[in-house]
């Protein structure tokens, strides 16, 4: 049986093939019970356990196929989605639909110039040359600057460049006098002698659809994945405390919509389950120890499916 056939009537989800947001990924899919054994080069793994077929794409060329509906799901980053939005003729209406921050892959597309140059402002760059991989999004970032149309590129006086790879050394090269990156820790901007002076987009990994797709799977999947991400954001604290204490530590830990409040043997007693953001899980300790509560468990969830 050929690929086509294999592929009738699946769920097709688009995937970063490698780069910086692939183990993130597969980690997601993993958690979110999407069971798949990718054979070594091929770039479509059928799932095993669900009619769905994962494609592995470049990042950046994953909004392309959401948007014109080759494939129904992706996961890319909002760079990505943005610079592909940017790219569409005047007019033209983007295909894509953001369905949730995945909250991985947090980065910067920035403007960046010489740390030694006397650039402060990309107010300064207009006229001059700038080297990026995001043509679309560094035209229409410029092109607000000037004040002109950026799909008149005719009118545009700043010249934008692509460059592929190795963006940061244009400068050191004497190709640009400025370039719009990605930034994720900094390290790499600064080794290069860069420095940031605007930011065009913040970015982060983002679950993606094609408006076309009808498929019923869409919904599942974007809950599983959901239910992943916010079992990775939360844990569930418990503890007991007084009765007639409920209602103030209720405010300590209210709960993605309210705690969960169970009577104990001891009648002036009850014990209290909330989920909580593991970022402020120690504080929120310290306010429950503060407010008389006692028996403070935290406990890892797996997986969730809240409101």
């Amino acid at each position: 049986m050929d690929l086509v056939n294999h592929l009738e009537g699946r769920l097709l989800f688009a995937v970063p093939k490698k780069g910086r947001l692939q183990q993130a990924t597969l980690d997601l899919l993993s958690g979110s019970d999407i069971q798949f054994r990718r054979e070594t080069r091929l770039d479509i793994a059928l799932v095993k356990n669900l009619p769905i077929a994962l494609i592995f794409l470049p990042a950046a060329d994953i909004p392309t196929f959401v948007g014109e509906g080759r494939v129904d799901l992706g996961i890319t980053g909002r760079d990505q989605v943005g610079e592909h939005d940017a790219a569409l003729p005047e007019g033209e209406e983007s295909g894509v639909t953001e369905i949730l921050d995945l909250g991985f892959g947090g980065c910067k597309l920035q403007v960046q110039v010489p740390e030694k140059g006397d650039i402060t402002d990309s107010k300064q760059l207009v006229g001059r040359n700038v080297v990026t991989s995001f043509t679309a999004l560094a035209t229409q970032f410029f092109a607000g600057l000037e004040g002109v149309n950026e799909k008149s590129k005719g009118e545009l006086k700043t010249k934008i460049k692509y460059v592929g790879g190795s963006v940061e050394a244009a400068c050191a090269l004497g190709v640009a006098d400025g370039i719009v990156d990605l930034v994720e820790s900094g390290e790499t901007m600064k080794a290069a002698g860069l420095k940031a002076i605007d930011t065009v987009v913040q970015s982060t990994a983002v679950l993606i659809k094609s408006k076309n797709t009808k498929n019923e799977l869409v919904d599942l999947i974007a809950s599983r994945i959901r239910g992943v991400i916010d079992a990775q954001k939360y844990v569930l604290c418990q503890y007991n405390i007084p009765r007639d204490r409920i209602a103030i530590a209720s405010k300590v830990t209210p709960g993605k919509r309210a705690p969960t409040v169970t009577a104990l043997e001891q009648a002036d007693w009850v014990a209290i389950s909330a989920m909580v953001e593991k970022k402020k899980i120690a504080t929120v300790m310290d306010e429950l120890t503060t407010v008389g509560a006692t028996d403070i468990l935290v406990l890892k969830i797996e997986n969730t499916r809240s409101g």
